[in-house]
């Protein structure tokens, strides 16, 4: 990178070309274990992810640490409690966020701040067992720079109950909705049927039976009949608020154009 800003200040290259650099891939070997992306929030807007399940303690520490050192922050995906208690651990000169129903861990060095995008992500859920995956969404969305909005059980069980949050969400002018859904996953196609917003559907794994698991919310959303709808894979928080942060950012960024 430094080489990249040196040869642009000589005139070497130009502005575009030098933003075309930074956007190549930049990886990070943290020794034998893991090849992290470090680039990736400056070539995508995303930031890189570190996926806990199945890592040793002494691993995910490491991994953790490289990140935390080239980046101030380290988003950790999958982790469960006794991740947690050892990351609290042996991170504790850093900050550690974690919202209560995930188990997506922020960890960040003080001072380590998100920039504003003017991103404006709402997203909905079906019930409270969605909330985990809901919760992931948000803090993604957050981490890529938007204001992320939460509304809480909804389902159509009792579709008066959508109203409100519904109304709350569109009252703050949104850019695009996220809903999570479970069960048989109606709740993405009455949603889509009455908002003009792109709509990232959600299913989640709450359910049990025959199709239970998310599999039947999953089957309902890929089958939706209103328009405007893409969908993720089953309790994939992460995915659906990439894909709304991404959304909301380029929208904000036209916005501020005008």
């Amino acid at each position: 990178m430094r080489d990249i800003l040196e040869r642009l200040s000589k005139g070497e290259i130009s502005v575009d070309e030098a933003e075309r650099s930074l956007k190549i891939d930049v990886i990070e070997n943290v020794t034998n274990v893991a090849r992290l992306d470090i680039g990736r929030a400056i070539r995508r807007g995303v930031p890189e992810i570190i996926y806990a399940e199945g890592k040793s303690n002494e691993d995910l520490i490491q991994i953790s640490r490289r990140m935390l050192e080239k980046n101030g922050r380290a988003l950790i995906s999958r982790v469960d409690e006794k991740q947690l208690e050892f990351l609290k651990g042996n991170l504790s000169t850093y900050e550690i966020e974690k919202r209560p129903h995930a188990t997506l861990v922020l960890v960040r060095r003080k001072g380590n701040v998100t920039s504003k995008s003017g991103g404006r992500v709402g997203i909905v859920t079906a019930g409270t067992v969605d909330l985990s995956v809901a919760e992931e969404s948000a803090m993604i969305c957050q981490e890529m720079g938007c204001e992320a909005f939460l509304e809480v059980d909804a389902g159509v069980a009792g579709i008066h109950r959508l109203v409100e949050p519904l109304t709350n969400l569109m009252r703050r002018d949104i850019d695009v909705l996220i809903v999570a859904a479970g069960r048989e996953g109606a709740l993405p196609t009455v949603v889509a049927g009455l908002v003009d917003l792109p709509i990232v559907a959600l299913p989640t794994s709450s359910g049990y039976g025959y199709g239970g698991h998310g599999h039947a919310a999953l089957m309902a959303m890929l089958q939706a009949c209103s328009l405007g709808l893409a969908v993720v894979n089953i309790d994939s928080g992460i995915a659906a608020g990439v894909v709304a942060a991404q959304i909301a950012n380029r929208v904000a960024r036209a916005r501020s154009r005008t």
